[in-house]
């Protein structure tokens, strides 16, 4: 592999539960796909691939210096933008830029896979 290119395999990647993301309810089974260290000087910061299960919600968090984007894979929720609540369904995706906040709930019976994309 070169310095320009990069592959990563699924068994590479850290999974683990993540209790009570930023103040939400229950546990997501996180797995981060790229970390800081990977993408170290490039403006893409992290990639985590992550599932909810019913009733487990990310808290309501702002952003200060950094966009991020939830890409709905699966399942259902309600994704909180600026304090306005939107249902969130698989191929929508949310941005949240600098400044901004938001937060997101499984309110469905089936678990609620995202992936987490972090820009600066």
């Amino acid at each position: 592999m070169s310095e320009t290119t990069r592959i990563k395999r699924r068994a590479e990647m850290a999974r683990r539960p993540l209790p009570e993301c930023h103040g939400g309810v229950g546990a997501l089974d996180w797995t981060r796909v790229l970390d800081g260290e990977e993408t170290d000087g490039r403006h893409l910061r992290f990639m985590h691939d992550d599932i909810l299960p019913p009733g487990v919600s990310i808290g309501v968090h702002r952003h200060e210096d950094d966009e991020e984007y939830y890409y709905v894979v699966a399942g259902h929720g309600v994704m909180t933008l600026d304090g306005a609540r939107y249902d969130v369904g698989p191929g929508d995706i949310t941005a949240v830029y600098a400044g901004g906040e938001h937060g997101l709930e499984n309110t469905s019976a089936e678990d609620l896979r995202i992936l987490v994309i972090s820009a600066s």
